[in-house]
């Protein structure tokens, strides 16, 4: 227990040197600003862009706010999230950084896990920080902020940001690189994708963890749908990150 919180201490003190904790909480912040803003001022933008009459835009409601909230968090949030901690384990193995510390004793299968939750750590902070000034600025700009399920829909996203958090892992592992890592993660984004193309596999998909969340919100589907996926994703955070431990204690750095 002691090797796991020396090495993560150590993981965060390098997140905030390079920059990464920066980095990743600025984004959000500005995500999180920006999902009511331009859902609250839309048709003031477009009344100075378009002419009048062209484009008549329905009066912005709170449910605006959170569909910009589930377009930009889960896509730009979290994709520039992965590519800021993509190279998190792969910098390591190529620099050869790691093989003191292992010498010294520490079990390998600490370094995974470390890594693995320290950036979700991360991830957590980032994503509900995003979701909490998004939600601030709702109950500013609108007297009816009630929304559907809104914390359960909120939360599917979230795990499935650790599952791609877990395949940066094992990508990184299996081929040392940063590349490596987001090819996985983008290989099994295109799998889930291809998936839930077909009616039968739809629920069970990772993918549609994300891309139900205002169907949630509107009542058009129930929580109960979202089991499949759910037990699916857990599933397979948990399978890589075992196969991310079994590799790396077989691998030669």
């Amino acid at each position: 227990m002691k090797s796991f919180i020396a090495f993560s201490k150590k993981e965060f003190i390098e997140y905030l040197r390079t920059y990464k904790l920066f980095i990743s909480i600025m984004i959000f912040l500005i995500l999180g600003f920006l999902n009511p803003i331009s859902a609250k001022y839309l048709p003031e933008i477009v009344s100075l862009v378009m002419p009048e009459g062209v484009m008549n835009i329905p009066t912005p409601t709170v449910l605006d706010s959170w569909t910009q909230f589930f377009k930009n968090v889960p896509q730009m949030g979290l994709i520039i999230f992965l590519v800021v901690f993509g190279g998190i384990v792969a910098n390591e193995l190529h620099k050869g950084t790691l093989i003191n510390m292992l010498s010294k004793g520490l079990p390998r299968h600490t370094v995974v896990l470390s890594k693995f939750i320290t950036i979700s750590l991360v991830w957590t902070f980032c994503y509900y920080l995003s979701f909490a000034i998004t939600f601030l600025y709702n109950l500013l700009f609108w007297t009816d902020t009630s929304v559907y399920c809104l914390f359960a829909s909120v939360s599917f996203v979230w795990l499935f940001g650790l599952l791609m958090i877990s395949f940066i892992i094992l990508g990184s592992i299996l081929t040392k690189n940063m590349a490596g890592g987001l090819l996985l993660a983008g290989l099994a984004y295109v799998i889930s994708m291809i998936i839930s193309i077909f009616e039968t596999l739809a629920q069970y998909s990772p993918i549609y963890l994300t891309n139900q969340n205002l169907a949630l919100l509107t009542k058009s589907v129930s929580l109960t749908d979202f089991i499949p996926s759910i037990g699916l994703t857990v599933i397979i955070i948990i399978i890589n990150i075992f196969l991310s431990m079994s590799i790396f204690n077989k691998k030669q750095l």
